[in-house]
């Protein structure tokens, strides 16, 4: 007589399966990690990153420190982790910013194109800033940092190839490297305003971007133009 086959137990509490507990513990660990990484953030931006300490991420969290220790080991684990996801977005941000699509617009909307994303993300992002230019900031941080820094340039100096492609590269390159010195300096006064002033040091930068760049695409134009 062939052997009955038993059907399977559903998955109530008493016979879930083995995998989804870790699944829920999981996704539960990984809100715990978000909700750590938003307090270190607000903590870095408040007191720096020298003055931070785990004790005071784990109260801006609310938890206690032997939660905190569960995830990380010390301060600097959680800046690097902190560090790795600004700069996951900070990619995302800027190449969107940087897309094809944007690089057959006029001078004056290719900026407004180009700069609104970066200056918004910098603006929602204040504990960026403070891993990127602050003292005592842990050294893999500062080198992923250059590493954006210097594809961004890159990025910049494509971008005025394509608009002036007979300039020598000497040149695009040194016109590449100033504007991305501006558009820092700029930012780090527009960060260090708020409400109509800040917006009125965004339109400075823009402005002053504008009145560099217009005319070295201004000969470009009138190069193509001469018979």
């Amino acid at each position: 007589m062939p052997e009955q086959t038993k059907p399977e137990p559903a998955n109530t509490p008493e016979t879930e399966s083995p995998d989804a507990r870790p699944r829920r513990r999981q996704a539960r660990g990984e809100r715990r990690i978000a909700q750590l990484l938003d307090a270190a953030a607000n903590v870095f931006c408040t007191t720096g990153y020298t003055a931070a300490s785990t004790n005071a991420i784990a109260r801006e969290a609310g938890v206690s420190p032997g939660t905190l220790y569960q995830f990380f080991p010390n301060k600097e684990a959680i800046a690097i982790e902190l560090g790795d996801r600004l700069l996951h977005q900070w990619r995302d941000s800027h190449g969107a910013a940087l897309v094809a699509a944007n690089l057959d617009l006029p001078l004056e909307q290719l900026l407004e194109a180009v700069l609104d994303p970066l200056i918004t993300f910098n603006e929602e992002n204040p504990a960026f800033a403070v891993l990127m230019h602050g003292p005592d900031i842990p050294g893999r941080i500062t080198q992923e940092f250059d590493t954006v820094h210097a594809g961004l340039l890159e990025r910049i100096e494509e971008i005025l190839t394509g608009y002036l492609p007979d300039t020598p590269a000497a040149e695009v390159h040194r016109v590449s490297t100033m504007t991305f010195a501006v558009f820092k300096a700029g930012l780090d006064l527009i960060l260090a305003h708020e409400g109509a002033e800040r917006a009125a040091y965004t339109k400075e930068l823009k402005t002053i971007m504008f009145r560099y760049l217009q005319p070295l695409f201004c000969e470009t134009d009138a190069s193509i133009d001469t018979p």
